[in-house]
């Protein structure tokens, strides 16, 4: 059906676990004697509006967005981390899911990981479990994050194939569906836990493992 797949990886191939966030929203929810979900719905409204500022010439890596925002959201409920020095603390890579490795081991045509991360992050989690795959795109090597286009226009020219030929499978509804959709690529939403797309989105397939994806070459 496709000619190449464009996947994401975290929360799509790897578990998408956030440990250094996690600890600076306790150590802050802590100290500001607030709940957590407060202090994490404060910090995810300073990163995110980070993030789509971060491109071209004004590009930031994650590390930079995460460990600014959190400080920034630590100052906001009025006390001081060391965000920076939390996020650097040796931590393990987040595991793969079950249906990963045979689904990297099943597909016939050309994969391209897309994935907001940097560089070196994401390649060393893809050295410790053995990842190979036709190319990788870090939102640093597009200087942009999803859902611009930046990223998967990057992937497109490292595969040779043109939208109309390719599918682009996430778990985010904004930064995979909505990205990929705006380009003209299909779409496949994995939503292992039965999450449903907003009404505004629509994928081409909705699948709840990666192999159940539909894949293969085009005719």
């Amino acid at each position: 059906m496709y000619e190449a797949i464009l996947l994401d990886v975290y929360g799509t191939l790897v578990h998408d676990t956030e440990p250094r966030a996690t600890e600076v929203i306790e150590l802050i929810a802590g100290s500001a004697g607030m709940e957590y979900d407060t202090v994490a719905r404060g910090w995810t409204d300073r990163i995110w509006p980070m993030a789509d500022d971060a491109h071209g010439q004004a590009f930031r890596t994650l590390e930079d967005l995460d460990i600014n925002s959190l400080e920034a959201t630590a100052t906001h409920f009025g006390v001081r981390v060391n965000a920076r020095e939390i996020y650097h603390r040796p931590r393990p890579h987040p595991p793969l899911f079950q249906d990963a490795r045979p689904f990297l081991e099943a597909v016939d045509v050309p994969v391209c990981l897309v994935s907001d991360a940097d560089h070196d992050t994401l390649h060393a989690l893809l050295d410790h479990h053995g990842i190979s795959v036709a190319a990788v795109v870090t939102s640093e090597d597009a200087r942009a994050y999803k859902p611009r286009p930046e990223p998967f226009e990057l992937a497109l020219r490292h595969l040779g194939r043109a939208a109309k030929n390719v599918i682009h499978v996430g778990d985010s509804p904004t930064s995979d569906i909505a990205g990929a959709t705006a380009l003209g690529i299909a779409t496949a939403f994995l939503s292992r836990d039965g999450r449903r797309l907003p009404t505004n989105l629509t994928a081409s397939y909705t699948i709840s493992t990666l192999l159940a994806l539909p894949h293969g070459r085009t005719t």
